[in-house]
This record gives structure tokens, C-alpha cells and sequence, in this order.
């Protein structure tokens, strides 16, 4: 079973960039499509971005549409979340998820996440 390790969260001013990192281990990283969810103070986690296996198929919520992409490199077993243009409603607790890449059901693995705090 694969596990998952983020990195590359911090603050960062409005309009600025970040990128965040997720490497995976123990176990077949092109078994697995992989996303990134988020947390907010107070809110539900949400889905943010999602990779399939081979990188060529990629899918964003609405709200970071157009500023974050999602990418992969199997080579290194890593996914990473480009974020551009971050805005303060963007701060919150990324996660990175993996799931079967035959499953059409919810992502179960989950990394500990990385905080994002995006000052006005």
C-alpha cells in the first residue's frame, strides 16, 4: 500500500505562486490515479485536482480552474499542484489522495498534508 508525503506548503501574498510536492512509496505508482483535496478552517475537505496513471488525463474543481495544474512524474514517483495566482480563499490544508487507478470509487490513501496560508 502506497504512502504519501506532501511538501512545499507555506505563506505566500495573494497573486503569488506555489508548488506543491507529494511523493509516494511502497508500492506501484502508476497503479494510481492520483488528486489533490484541501481543508479550510472550518469547512469540508474538497476536491482541488486529479491525474490519471499516465499523467495524460487531468480534471480541477471550478474554483482553481485556469490557476492550479496538476502533473505527475512517474520516474519519481511524485504529483505535483502548480498554484498560480493564489488568492486568501485558497488557504487551507492540501492533501494528497491516491486511489486504484481502476476504481471509480473515492480516493482511501491519504498523505498528513501540507498548510497553505495565502495573506490579503
Amino acid at each position: 500500500q502506497v504512502q504519501l508525503v506532501e511538501s512545499g506548503g507555506g505563506l505566500v501574498q495573494a497573486g503569488g505562486s506555489l508548488r506543491l510536492s507529494c511523493v509516494a512509496s511502497g508500492g506501484t505508482f502508476t497503479s494510481y490515479s492520483m488528486a489533490w483535496f484541501r481543508q479550510a478552517p472550518g469547512k469540508e475537505r474538497e476536491f482541488a485536482a486529479a491525474v490519471s496513471w499516465s499523467g495524460a488525463s487531468t480534471y480541477y474543481a471550478e474554483s482553481v480552474k485556469g490557476r492550479f495544474t496538476i502533473s505527475r512524474d512517474n520516474a519519481k514517483n511524485t504529483v505535483y499542484l502548480q498554484m498560480n495566482t493564489l488568492e486568501p480563499e485558497d488557504t487551507a490544508v492540501y492533501y494528497c489522495a491516491a486511489k486504484d487507478r481502476t476504481s471509480a470509487g473515492e480516493y482511501n490513501l491519504w498523505g498528513q498534508g501540507t498548510q497553505v496560508t495565502v495573506s490579503s
